[in-house]
């Protein structure tokens, strides 16, 4: 059977305004939340680069010498073996700030849960409203 909605339109405005103070704290809970996900992720991105920076530097020095005392002692001229050892290190160095920098971009940080979230409270009400509005009309 067809129940017919005993709601005014001016009962559904009520209704959502009442309501509306418990969603936008529930709303703003949900952005602090996922704004604190993004800020670790962020603190972890730049915890990778200057944890890759500050190890890297003495290592490579040690390492660098190394490389290039082999390479020497396999036959190559000195300079050679620098750039060829300076060449793979600039290589590995550049890889690093990438998977660094790619951690930071902006689209990797927009709280996209809260905007949807939104979104369909938006969409929720939308119809709300319309339902109560159709219902009045046919009463």
């Amino acid at each position: 059977m067809y129940r017919r909605y005993e709601r005014s339109i001016p009962e559904i405005i009520g209704d959502l305004l009442t309501q509306f103070p418990t969603l936008a704290r529930k709303e703003s809970q949900l952005a602090r939340a996922e704004m604190s996900e993004k800020i670790t992720q962020v603190a972890f991105g730049l915890a990778f680069i200057v944890g890759g920076a500050v190890l890297l530097t003495p290592a490579l020095v040690v390492l660098l010498q190394a490389a290039v005392a082999a390479l020497e002692q396999a036959g190559f001229q000195p300079t050679a073996a620098a750039l060829i050892v300076g060449g793979a290190v600039l290589v590995i160095g550049i890889i690093l700030l990438l998977v660094g920098i790619n951690r930071l971009k902006v689209e990797n940080l927009v709280p996209n849960k809260t905007i949807h979230q939104i979104q369909e409270d938006a969409s929720v009400a939308k119809q709300q409203l319309r339902s109560g509005h159709e219902h009045q009309r046919a009463a």
